[in-house]
């Protein structure tokens, strides 16, 4: 199963493919300087996401006898073994 967040693949599952929150928190912490600042909420551009990462669960791969190409794992951001 591919899930959304990283956290299910370091509890055991096989892999994950979305943003990245420490991305994310890092553009919350611009967001909120802004607003103690004096920025008022509704002028702040709406921002989605750029960063996405590949998580793969090696451990998880070979439990199931999947054998994972090796293009994927040097694509991936952190591959779990």
């Amino acid at each position: 199963m591919v899930y959304a967040a990283r956290d299910h693949v370091t509890d055991g599952g096989l892999s994950s493919y979305g943003i990245s929150l420490r991305a994310n928190a890092r553009r919350v912490a611009v967001y909120i300087d802004k607003i103690f600042k004096g920025a008022t909420p509704a002028e702040l551009p709406i921002e989605f996401p750029t960063q996405l990462e590949l998580v793969i669960n090696l451990k998880a791969a070979n439990a199931i006898g999947l054998a994972v190409p090796p293009m994927l794992l040097t694509r991936a951001d952190e591959v779990i073994e």
